[in-house]
């Protein structure tokens, strides 16, 4: 019931962007750390003369979120486990098969997902 809403938009902005700096500090890649947060730095040098600060980390959240929410919906349309016999002991390719699906193609559907929605050629 939650999921949908509350789920997607925040994926990215709260737990991979949280995430990857954590790793990167407590791994101590410096250079990794440094170049992320090079980002920041930059996009705030290049527009924070043009737009208040609040402005720009509305933008960037929001940003964050529709890229969030584009993500879950592409990956997790095409990843929908099918109906699968786990005691038949199949080949990996037979299994991978009948564990996965396309979703109707479109001309909306090819081009939002990237033609990802051909899951099984993919």
């Amino acid at each position: 019931e939650f999921f949908f809403p509350a789920l997607p938009p925040l994926l990215f902005p709260t737990y991979f962007q949280c995430h990857t700096f954590y790793i990167a500090y407590t791994k101590k890649y410096w250079v990794d750390l440094a170049w992320m947060l090079t980002f920041y730095i930059r996009f705030f040098y290049t527009y924070g003369s043009l737009l208040e600060t609040k402005i720009l980390n509305s933008l960037i959240s929001l940003h964050r979120m529709l890229e969030s929410s584009w993500f879950v919906w592409v990956s997790q349309m095409n990843h929908i486990p099918m109906d699968i016999d786990y005691d038949k002991n199949l080949d990996w390719m037979s299994t991978q098969l009948q564990a996965t699906c396309n979703v109707e193609q479109s001309l909306f559907n090819d081009w939002f997902t990237g033609h990802l929605n051909f899951q099984i050629e993919h």
